[in-house]
Parts: C-alpha cells; sequence; structure tokens
C-alpha cells in the first residue's frame, strides 16, 4: 500500500540539510523576486534558463554571448541584461531564448536542491499549476525557501502555507513537520492582505527603499500564468514542453 505524501517546509537553504531527501521533490521559493521572475519569463516565451550561483559564472556566460540577468542585494548589476524584476522579462527580446541567472537567494537555494526526485520553481504567480503538477507527481514535497542569505524571511514561509493548503485540497497530501503548520496558520494570518501583512518585513522594506513596491504588488499576485518551470540537469525549462519533448523522444525510439 503506498504510503500517502507528505508536505515539508525548510525555512532558509543553511537548514537543507536536515531535510534533504532523494525521493522527494523540492519546491524552490524565492517570491521577492527570483522564482517570480523565473515563471514570469517563462510567461513571455524564454526558452531555457541556466540557473548559476556565482557571478563569475554569469560573467563567462555573457562572453559566450548568452542574455544574462544578475542582481545582488536587490539591485540589477552593471554589464548584465536583466536583473530580478518580473517586469524586465516581459519584453519580446526573450522569447526562444536562453537566459543564464544569477541572484542572491533563489539561484543559490536551486543549487542546494540538485540530487532529488525533481526541482520545481514556485510563486504566487503559478501556484495553482504547481500544485496540480505535484499532485500528478505524488512524490513527498519539500517547500524549500530561499530566505534573505540563509536566513528567515516571512514571504516564502507564507507562499509554502498557501501551497501546502492548495495541496492538502487537491491531492491525498497531509504534514506532520511542524515548520509547515507554522507556514500554514502564517499564510492564513495573512491571507486578507498580503501587502499589508508583509508591511514591516525585510524584503519589503528593502525593495520600497528602492522604489519596487509594484515589483512586491506583482509577486503577491496569484495565478497569473500556467507555466510550471522544472529542473532538467543544469537548465530550467518549462515542464509542458519538456514532457511533450519527452514523449517525442519516446514515440521516435519506438519506431
Amino acid at each position: 500500500m503506498q504510503q500517502t505524501p507528505k508536505v515539508y517546509t525548510c525555512f532558509t537553504p543553511a537548514l537543507y540539510h536536515l531535510y534533504q531527501n532523494e525521493q522527494a521533490i523540492v519546491v524552490v521559493i524565492d517570491i521577492f523576486r527570483a522564482t517570480s521572475a523565473i515563471c514570469t519569463a517563462f510567461q513571455y516565451g524564454v526558452e531555457k534558463m541556466i540557473p548559476v550561483a556565482s557571478l563569475e559564472e554569469a560573467h563567462q556566460y555573457k562572453k559566450m554571448g548568452y542574455l544574462t540577468a544578475a542582481e545582488r542585494n536587490a539591485e540589477k548589476l552593471d554589464g548584465f541584461d536583466f536583473g530580478n524584476s518580473p517586469f524586465g522579462f516581459m519584453d519580446p527580446i526573450v522569447e526562444g531564448k536562453t537566459i543564464a541567472i544569477s541572484t542572491t537567494n533563489g539561484t543559490q537555494a536551486i543549487e542546494k536542491a540538485k540530487g532529488t526526485a525533481g526541482i520545481a520553481i514556485g510563486s504566487f504567480l503559478n501556484i495553482s499549476a504547481l500544485a496540480k503538477w505535484l499532485v500528478k507527481q505524488n512524490k513527498d514535497v519539500i517547500m524549500l525557501c530561499s530566505g534573505w542569505k540563509n536566513r528567515f524571511n516571512i514571504e516564502d514561509t507564507i507562499f509554502a502555507g498557501a501551497l501546502t493548503n492548495k495541496l492538502i485540497d487537491l491531492g491525498n497530501y497531509e504534514t506532520d513537520c511542524d515548520s509547515t503548520i507554522a507556514a500554514i496558520h502564517l499564510y492564513e494570518l495573512a491571507f486578507n492582505d498580503m501587502f499589508q501583512f508583509l508591511d514591516n518585513s525585510s524584503h519589503r522594506k528593502r525593495l520600497k527603499l528602492l522604489n519596487l513596491e509594484n515589483d512586491i504588488k506583482y509577486c503577491l499576485s496569484q495565478d497569473i500564468t500556467d507555466v510550471v518551470p522544472i529542473i532538467d540537469g543544469s537548465f530550467i525549462v518549462e515542464v509542458t514542453k519538456f514532457e511533450q519533448a519527452k514523449a517525442l523522444q519516446i514515440k521516435m525510439a519506438s519506431v
């Protein structure tokens, strides 16, 4: 008899070794703003993205002719094509392209999550599509919050609670993980007005000082897109295209 899949929440990448499970799917979460930007890029037609942890790697991809995105401390870095604002990827130039991306927190979390049954990119923008895809996988889920430089943050944890609720409602999921239960309670407290709830949070203050409050509002918008970015080797790809290509390969191999 198959066991009911469970949901776990890891508040920061520094704690990931306590949750690591090779049989689980990891959902990487960086609401403000990397995972929101990645989902937006795929919504606007990017073909692939290459997550890189270091700026040195990002510079190498730039030299090779790739479009590149790089951000540190919430600011776009000089010499790169994009930062990590979702609005930056709402550009026809991204369609069909491969973009290398390096951010303060999100791409570091992706690097930590490698070596599991799968890695998916989570944001409020794609929360319902992501939940439906995860239910089909029927595996344990680890919510990996990117946090801020290995510290806890509120917005990623709120999302972990929101996605857990959807998984429980949609599928045969359960949790006995205290951090997940805490995330659910935090989401329920924030549900009516997440923007206001986060008013005193560190990252909202950081982005406000940079005049990026429109980014915050957008990143808290639910179900803007149906894309589900996942990791395939060194690339981030959109799961529907990935599964279609895989099915075609199997069909061709059987001919």
